[in-house]
């Protein structure tokens, strides 16, 4: 038998497969983004065992990939964006702001004597002002929601906050992509 994905992805082909494969050892392969392929193991092929190994499968739980997005409306200046939504380094000029957002790595390390371990955590640092410069200058790595709260502290309007996501977005740093409405 063979599951056809709605909406063909590697990333979801992949995590059906194995969720199967866990459960029936060797039993599926995905053929490509939008076909697995599953062979019931051997006490399921009765035609009154099938029924309950087709029920097993859809009742498996599949986190599908989901593809980054930003929904404008511009009409009622509503921004919807995605958790995956990130932004290359890019340089930003609107009116008199002047926003500095920047990724930097830092080092967390436990106690000498507890039993915790050494990470590496990212830290984001926003920096506002509303001044004279005419340059906004924004980090690779940065999320689009970095980005709006730090322009929504400002007060910045819902229309320049889409003027400014549709610059980053021509500008080719939005890694999204952006409906308009």
């Amino acid at each position: 038998m063979s599951v056809v994905l709605r909406d063909p992805d590697f990333t979801t082909a992949n995590r059906l497969v194995e969720v199967i494969n866990n459960l029936y050892p060797n039993s599926s392969k995905a053929i490509d983004s939008a076909v697995v392929n599953i062979i019931p193991p051997s006490d399921f092929q009765s035609e009154n065992t099938i029924v309950r190994f087709v029920a097993n499968i859809e009742e498996l739980y599949i986190k599908p990939d989901s593809i980054a997005r930003v929904i404008i409306n511009e009409r009622t200046g509503t921004i919807v964006a995605g958790e995956n939504v990130r932004i290359a380094t890019v340089a930003v000029a609107h009116g008199n702001l002047s926003i500095t957002i920047s990724e930097n790595a830092e080092v967390s390390q436990p106690n000498a004597l507890s039993s915790g371990e050494t990470k590496k955590v990212q830290r984001t640092d926003i920096q506002i002002s509303e001044e004279e410069k005419r340059l906004l200058v924004l980090q690779e790595g940065v999320t689009i929601s970095d980005v709006a709260r730090a322009l929504n502290v400002l007060g910045v309007t819902p229309r320049d906050l889409i003027s400014i996501f549709q610059a980053i977005k021509r500008a080719g740093a939005l890694h999204a992509e952006l409906v308009i409405m």
